[in-house]
């Protein structure tokens, strides 16, 4: 069991991490403020996860999208 378990966990593929413009190489995605360089964070729709720590940081939507009346009483 332990060998079929492992052959089917699949490796990360990091080349997909970075993209190389001119003669730099930049980093698409963020890494993780606790674990340091090279642990990326997962991009999700409205937050950033770390998987090694669990560290997550929310993003901010727009106040703007809700509706915002007044009563007038």
């Amino acid at each position: 069991m332990a060998d079929r378990k492992s052959a089917t966990k699949g490796k990360v593929a990091v080349h997909k991490f970075y993209v190389i413009e001119g003669n730099k190489l930049n980093r698409i995605r963020r890494d993780c403020p606790r674990c340091g360089k090279g642990v990326f964070m997962a991009q999700h729709n409205d937050r950033h996860t770390c998987g090694k720590c669990g560290f997550t940081e929310f993003t901010h939507k727009d106040q703007s999208k809700k509706s915002s009346k007044k009563s007038s009483y």
